[in-house]
């Protein structure tokens, strides 16, 4: 009887240490992912401000694999925003992103998409900073009018 006591007791104890173990591993990965892609949306932004940089001075070729990388970026950030992720670590991301998430991982993969068309379309553009405007700044505030806390 004292035997199984003591099993019992540290079957508990083990299930109790493990379930803490586990959620705090939880939150960790909640604070990577939310970190992780906030991480991503200042690189973008640096990055885009470095374009228009570039471009007004006629850097193309510069410009051109930045533009590729703030691509990429969109396209990792489709799976930055798990259910689990809604809140915590100073989150900007609204509730309307889970609410309608078609619409936000639309808009993340036209965004990459129009990157991509803004560097084949800086070669011949007549006016650079429409086409800027048009293509990559747009994005960017389509997504913060919508998705993104004022701040």
């Amino acid at each position: 009887m004292v035997r199984i006591k003591i099993i019992e007791t540290f079957i508990i104890t083990i299930v109790f240490f493990l379930s803490f173990l586990l959620s705090s591993y939880a939150n960790q990965n909640v604070e990577e992912i939310i970190k992780g892609r906030k991480a991503m949306f200042s690189e973008n932004y640096q990055n885009a401000k470095t374009i228009s940089i570039l471009l007004k001075s006629k850097k193309m070729e510069e410009a051109k694999p930045l533009m590729e990388k703030i691509s990429k970026n969109y396209i990792k950030l489709l799976d930055y925003f798990p259910e689990n992720s809604k809140e915590g670590f100073n989150t900007e991301a609204l509730p309307s992103i889970w609410e309608n998430k078609d619409e936000f991982n639309a808009l993340m993969q036209k965004a990459s998409d129009d990157m991509i068309k803004l560097a084949g379309a800086i070669d011949t553009a007549d006016d650079l900073r429409a086409i800027q405007k048009e293509l990559m700044w747009s994005n960017c505030s389509s997504c913060h009018n919508r998705f993104r806390a004022p701040h």
